[in-house]
């Protein structure tokens, strides 16, 4: 995610810093991923809370493991001067290849380099068929 977008946020750049973040989570590396984020920032990720960007590559390495071709789309919900708010749909497959869509909320917070100090997200997963995917 671009660090060169820094708080106070337009609409222009709120979009383009959840762009960024789209682009960079479908990368699926961890290690890109995590420089978005401060180095002590705090997540809340469904049941899991932890903090730090060591944390957060291990986070992500095993949600990889788990969450297979893994497919994001993230939508600007609303934003004030540090804080963005999206909706997000994701797909993905297990180890048995039973698709899934996840639906969720991230609520950020942001440092004034623009990097991601606070990050909380909810969702809920949803089996689908194969046909029924939408994101690609």
């Amino acid at each position: 995610m671009s660090q060169t977008l820094k708080p106070p946020f337009t609409e222009e750049t709120a979009r383009l810093k959840v762009k960024a973040a789209e682009d960079a989570w479908n990368s699926r590396n961890p290690e890109r991923i995590a420089m978005a984020y401060s180095q002590e920032s705090q997540w809340r990720n469904r049941d899991e809370f932890f903090s730090g960007r060591e944390n957060i590559k291990e986070f992500l390495k095993r949600k990889w493991k788990k969450e297979l071709d893994y497919r994001l789309m993230k939508e600007l919900w609303a934003y004030t001067e540090n804080r963005i708010s999206v909706r997000f749909e994701y797909e993905w497959h297990d180890a048995d290849g039973q698709w899934f869509r996840t639906h969720g909320n991230e609520h950020w917070e942001f440092d004034e380099d623009g990097l991601m100090h606070r990050r909380d997200m909810s969702a809920n997963d949803i089996p689908i068929k194969e046909p029924e995917r939408r994101i690609f």
